[in-house]
């Protein structure tokens, strides 16, 4: 039976990224390059996908986890070599065999089924996916012959004057027929500079037997860039994020500025969505519709129901109900849930903590290991106090409760519901329903006092 199957090389060490990371896990928009790869080869129609890790294996196999076998290339000897690892799972299969690299993140599922379809059509043995470069400078070149036949692939340093004046470039994507690739690998010879085995020579090879080695030319250079160094994966992040950024405001999104707002692959944004300058939304962001995110706001794996409105506020893994609100300059920590129509104003702190429908806290409040009723008012200058020095403790207000300001609620804390905390106290102890609290010295004022004091307004 005939298969389809993927070769993805990441044995690489990436020396320079001049990293600790192993290169083809470093992120374009909040996925590993190495993942971007995989992810479109999974959207064509493989029967088998086979990674080749070398240093860093296990991180990799980490990221990528059973959506893919794995082979391992101990000793980095070129490309060839790499593929050749591979000949245990696949030598037997018949049928065409897919080879990319996992750090061109930019590749598109529909490039490679064209590629597929063009490698079919022209009943090839070898299908070489190829573009034309603006500067082609480094990159091996595609030689035609007057018929547009390719007879072979020159490396930059082994290019005539006129080769090198050649733009179609070799992109190191390839279809082969899957037996013919290992027996040509097999052929192949480690007799250059660097005492590697290449993928190209392959090519060479089946050309030199007679088969017929086919390229498709795609249309989109930027979409093959490969990811050697930090500049080239800030281009390649550039790219992604200018692709996200149109799939969203095609969906209906208005970005105020597409070029200052950065969002993660993986982030969902429902219609009628604005969103303004500067904003972040990173890791698995959910925002319904008919939302706001005003300028400078970041949000991390946050879940946005619809009609939430954030004004340049920070909110990390936790979670806003329709109709509710926050900032400017709060933030809302992890594992928060913030229920409907609620009011977090002006530099409020939320951690761990749930607050229900209707509650307002207006401005300069934290709110730690707490849980809020509904139709609270929690005034300016509230404290949970939470935290004895070794435990972390809760504390529970009752629905249409009122919290005067500048409060101190010291936990553990049960306040119940339609009670009252005048300003200025510091709770201790339960509050019952319908009960007013207040912890606060008498004031006392001293006649004439203020003649006695060292204090002069004149000096």
């Amino acid at each position: 039976m005939s298969t389809r199957n993927t070769i993805i090389l990441a044995a690489g060490k990436g020396t320079r990224m001049k990293s600790k990371l192993y290169k083809v896990l470093h992120q374009v928009c909040g996925r590993a390059m190495v993942d971007h790869v995989l992810t479109q080869v999974e959207k064509t129609d493989m029967d088998q996908v086979v990674t080749v890790v070398g240093y860093g294996a296990e991180k990799v196999e980490e990221t990528l986890g059973d959506r893919t076998k794995y082979v391992l290339q101990k000793e980095q000897l070129g490309t060839g070599h790499a593929v050749l690892q591979t000949e245990p799972l696949l030598k037997d299969q018949e049928g065409t065999t897919l080879v990319v690299s996992g750090d061109t993140p930019l590749f598109q599922a529909e490039t490679f089924e064209k590629l597929f379809k063009y490698h079919e059509a022209k009943k090839a043995v070898a299908t070489i996916l190829t573009s034309k470069a603006p500067d082609p400078t480094g990159y091996g070149r595609i030689v035609r012959n007057d018929i547009g036949i390719v007879e072979k692939i020159v490396e930059q340093k082994d290019a005539t004057k006129e080769e090198q004046e050649i733009d179609e470039i070799n992109t190191g994507v390839y279809v082969f027929d899957n037996q013919a690739l290992f027996k040509a690998l097999h052929q192949t010879s480690n007799n250059n500079a660097q005492g590697e085995y290449y993928l190209t020579d392959v090519i060479q090879i089946l050309k030199e037997q007679g088969d017929i080695v086919a390229a498709y030319r795609m249309n989109d250079f930027e979409e093959s860039m490969g990811v050697n160094d930090r500049i080239a994966l800030s281009k390649a992040t550039k790219v992604m994020q200018r692709r996200i950024n149109e799939a969203h405001m095609r969906n209906g999104v208005t970005l105020i500025n597409p070029e200052d707002t950065y969002i993660d692959v993986d982030i969902k944004i429902g219609a009628d969505t604005i969103i303004e300058p500067g904003v972040l939304l990173k890791g698995k962001t959910v925002i319904g519709e008919d939302c706001f995110i005003g300028a400078h706001s970041e949000l991390h794996d946050a879940i946005l129901h619809d009609h939430v409105t954030v004004t340049s506020s920070y909110l990390e893994d936790s979670e806003m109900d329709t109709g509710s609100n926050i900032g400017p300059m709060s933030h809302l920590r992890p594992d928060s849930h913030i229920g409907k129509n609620v009011h977090l104003g002006n530099f409020v702190e939320v951690k761990k903590s749930t607050i229900d429908e209707g509650t307002k806290v207006g401005h300069l409040t934290y709110v730690g290991n707490a849980h809020l009723g509904k139709r609270i008012n929690v005034g300016c200058g509230v404290v949970f106090v939470n935290y004895d020095g070794a435990h972390k403790h809760d504390t529970t207000v009752g629905d249409d409760a009122f919290i005067g300001s500048n409060s101190n609620l010291v936990a553990p804390l049960s306040v119940a519901d339609h009670s009252f905390i005048a300003a200025g106290s510091t709770i201790t102890d339960e509050v019952n329903q319908y009960d007013m609290a207040i912890a606060r010295a008498r004031q006392t004022n001293k006649a004439g006092y203020f003649k006695k004091l060292p204090y002069d307004p004149e000096k």
